[in-house]
């Protein structure tokens, strides 16, 4: 990440962005042989882009291998069910999930919150949970046995953005971030992070997950005098407290993680995006460099979806993972049999993505960790 590209880019607001996100086809009724993977995430509420991706990206691999055919002649179906970001929800919706026994393993379980409300779920039964959307370290214990992380942590990925900052002489940094389970340990994790560097953040502003203190939050922000702002936010908030500081200061330098945007939220701040600097835990959706990103995006074109987002693709590379599971199951796999072979995986090469499960004590298939520079249409700069 280069300095001038984050700070001209911040500065230089003429063009709109241009990618959106539509919303995922309606489920359908699975057969009666179909082997069903469940979920409980977001596709109403805050969060509400980053289910709609993981659905799309699941939906587009799993009907690659249902059109040749399924797995040893069963079909996949992916069944999520909306819980609007609210971890009472998500409990319901796993138990209702875990009660059926067709439902054979659980991927892309949304939030920290969430994550943490349904873990003693997950653990007390002998499901697989793949892929959850969570990078929190408080998830990535040794003593959790049936969650496999595929992204990068939290902890990476602030590491990262902040000894890039700060090796770009921007040190007066504040953290803005969500008041819930979620910001708050993000929180600990930049002040450490920056500890490390022998720096203080020069403020802390707490941002209500219903963002209803965003105007204030943002008078706090720029009261601080940030030589730029960390937003440890997610979803719906983080573009509204972006637009209304950006309104104020347009050239105020800001960064943010892997979970900070959904592509609705970039499509709806428009030339306020360019030049927002942000962690990426898998290769540019857009960028059809690797092997990877051009599957995931003919797969998501056989399904009538142009838009392509970071989101979709974590939920494609999460179900090429299940997928190779379901397969090393065997011709009647079982919940058991498909979290062992899971945790066989080793060192799978995706095609510019690899993914290991050879460190049983963290069970976190991949280290990806890259920076991008949002340009003034939306997309990360090249």
């Amino acid at each position: 990440m280069q300095r001038r590209h984050f700070l001209a880019s911040a500065s230089a607001l003429t063009l709109p962005a241009v990618f959106c996100t539509r919303f995922a086809r309606a489920a359908t009724t699975p057969p009666n042989n179909a082997m069903i993977v469940g979920c409980s995430a977001a596709l109403t509420g805050p969060l509400a882009g980053f289910g709609q991706g993981i659905q799309q990206g699941v939906n587009a691999a799993f009907a690659e291998v249902n059109e040749q055919g399924g797995i040893n002649g069963r079909p996949l179906h992916f069944e999520l069910i909306d819980d609007a970001y609210k971890p009472e929800s998500s409990v319901d919706n796993v138990k209702q999930l875990l009660s059926s026994s067709k439902v054979l393993a659980l991927m892309g379980c949304m939030g920290t919150p969430n994550n943490t409300a349904i873990m003693p779920l997950i653990e007390a039964s002998d499901v697989v949970h793949l892929g959850p959307l969570t990078g929190a370290a408080s998830l990535r214990k040794p003593s959790i046995k049936n969650v496999f992380h595929v992204r990068a942590g939290y902890n990476d990925e602030v590491k990262r953005l902040v000894d890039n900052l700060v090796s770009m002489n921007l040190r007066d940094l504040t953290i803005a971030y969500l008041d819930n389970g979620f910001g708050k340990e993000l929180l600990q994790v930049g002040l450490t992070a920056l500890s490390a560097k022998g720096l203080k953040a020069v403020a802390q502003v707490a941002v209500a997950t219903d963002g209803k203190n965003v105007d204030s939050a943002v008078n706090e922000i720029l009261a601080s005098k940030p030589s730029a702002v960390l937003l440890f936010t997610a979803g719906s908030v983080s573009a509204a407290l972006t637009a209304a500081a950006r309104k104020v200061s347009p050239g105020l330098p800001i960064a943010g993680l892997s979970v900070t945007y959904t592509a609705a939220g970039i499509t709806q701040l428009g030339d306020s995006a360019s030049g927002i600097a942000l962690t990426m835990i898998m290769p540019d959706a857009q960028a059809a460099k690797h092997l990877i990103v051009r599957r995931y995006q003919k797969a998501m074109r056989a399904l009538d979806q142009s838009d392509f987002n970071p989101s979709s693709l974590e939920g494609y590379v999460n179900a090429q993972l299940m997928i190779e599971g379901l397969k090393k199951a065997g011709t009647n796999p079982n919940r058991s049999k498909i979290r062992e072979a899971i945790g066989d995986i080793r060192n799978m090469d995706l095609g510019g993505f690899r993914v290991d499960y050879s460190a049983p004590s963290t069970r976190v298939g991949s280290d990806y960790v890259d920076l991008g520079i949002l340009s003034r249409n939306g997309r990360f700069l090249g």
